[in-house]
């Protein structure tokens, strides 16, 4: 399995509504912070993620979270 990609050191601040998401977890996406397809061939697959009520999440893009898809803010360390 390959590493994930490093899409960048800050959180995506996004705005969802009630849904099942898909966060991308390999940074190959060109559509961060959420799964494209990319990651097909390389072993890592996104991680789905339910929100039940509109809300602001910060979502991580550096791939290194210990709370994915949540930001934990491990960014500031790499």
């Amino acid at each position: 399995m390959e590493k994930p990609i490093i899409a960048a050191k800050k959180p995506a601040v996004v705005e969802l509504g009630p849904g099942t998401y898909f966060w991308c977890a390999c940074g190959r996406s060109s559509n961060q912070p959420f799964c494209n397809g990319s990651h097909k061939g390389t072993g890592i697959v996104p991680q789905s993620f339910k929100i039940e009520e509109k809300k602001t999440v910060f979502l991580c893009q550096c791939k290194q979270s210990g709370n994915k898809p949540f930001c934990d803010g491990t960014h500031r360390e790499l």
